[in-house]
């Protein structure tokens, strides 16, 4: 097998803030994959939050794919999991392009190859991040519109009035809709307790890391008592985390690059089932070709928060859909997916 890298530029269409960053562009690199005249892609991204820049991705990259070649052909690279030593985003990555190449060799889309009969869809959360209560409104309402029925409303500023107004904006300009809200970990426990009734009242139906990520068990305690569902991301990367907290959260948030791609997610997704702790599918920003393969495990989600692609001011690939709200897999062999050309990209 021969392996190739391109690294791209991603804009997004806006800046996006969080409690903890401000996010406006980042970097992929996609591998390739090349067998017998077939070709599979994955997708890796930056993340000042998981220490993985744009020459780690691709130095990683570049020995995953090395290493590739001593492999007789991918079915057998994707049963070793060649890549499992890696950070996990660069793992998910090898075996996104792994699986794509294995579908297109099997003339199998990859949903099929992880087990689901049919393609998955689901209903997607669209991100709002922190903006201003009246720019929240207006966006809401066009995502209303255009056939979303789940938001995300990042939270966490300074002064937590500025939070509620932003919700309270939201709701009102789009009252059909669902809302969750997710404070990246900005709040103390104290802050969690006074504020979550507050934002159930408003209709808010779940929370993700309200609470500084590093202490599970005061996030565990917190969801014995809050108002809503509370939902374990940054305090859920590894299995084993989630093992800790499976039964005493109402929710995980899975993301490929945090646990290491859609076998792992699978694991994590057997892990809880019958917990009573649901899975949440996540995502940080990427290009189609990056959310392509969660998509393909839609099925096995609660909830679907599989947006990042449209967060782009031009996605360099397409085959998932999303503007209307939600999220198809396709039936197409491999991830599904085609790249437009619309993207710089250097050869690496």
């Amino acid at each position: 097998m021969k392996a190739t890298l391109r690294t791209v530029r991603l804009a997004l269409a806006e800046p996006l803030r969080i409690s903890r960053s401000t996010t406006s562009a980042r970097d992929a690199v996609w591998l390739t994959v090349e067998h017998e005249g077939l070709r599979g892609h994955g997708e890796a991204v930056t993340s000042a939050y998981y220490g993985l820049d744009t020459a780690l991705l691709q130095r990683q990259l570049s020995e995953a794919g090395r290493d590739l070649g001593r492999f007789p052909d991918p079915e057998t690279a994707l049963r070793e999991r060649p890549a499992e030593h890696r950070p996990a985003g660069v793992g998910a990555a090898v075996e996104s392009a792994l699986l794509d190449l294995c579908g297109r060799r099997a003339d199998a889309p990859v949903h099929r190859l992880l087990g689901a009969r049919t393609a998955p869809a689901a209903a997607t959360a669209r991100t709002i991040g922190i903006v201003a209560p009246a720019h929240a409104a207006a966006v809401a309402r066009g995502l209303a519109d255009r056939g979303f029925t789940l938001l995300k409303m990042k939270a966490g500023t300074p002064d937590p009035r500025d939070d509620l107004e932003r919700v309270r904006a939201v709701r009102a300009a789009a009252p059909g809709v669902r809302l969750l809200l997710d404070p990246n970990g900005a709040w103390t426990s104290s802050e969690a307790h006074r504020l979550l009734p507050r934002f159930a009242e408003l209709g808010v139906e779940a929370v993700e890391q309200p609470v500084a990520p590093g202490d599970p068990e005061s996030l565990a305690r917190l969801a014995e008592r809050a108002p809503l569902p509370v939902i374990a991301d940054e305090d859920a990367v590894s299995a084993e985390d989630v093992r800790r907290l499976a039964g005493r959260v109402h929710g995980v948030n899975v993301k490929l690059a945090k646990c290491g791609g859609p076998r792992a997610a699978l694991g994590i997704a057997e892990l809880v089932a019958g917990s009573g702790t649901a899975l949440m599918l996540g995502c940080l920003t990427a290009s189609t070709l990056g959310l392509a393969p969660a998509v393909h495990l839609a099925d096995r989600a609660h909830w679907a928060d599989l947006d990042g692609h449209l967060l782009l001011a031009d996605d360099p690939w397409t085959g998932i859909g999303g503007t209307d709200g939600v999220v198809r897999a396709g039936e197409l062999p491999g991830l599904g997916v085609r790249e437009r050309g619309a993207a710089r990209a250097d050869t690496a």
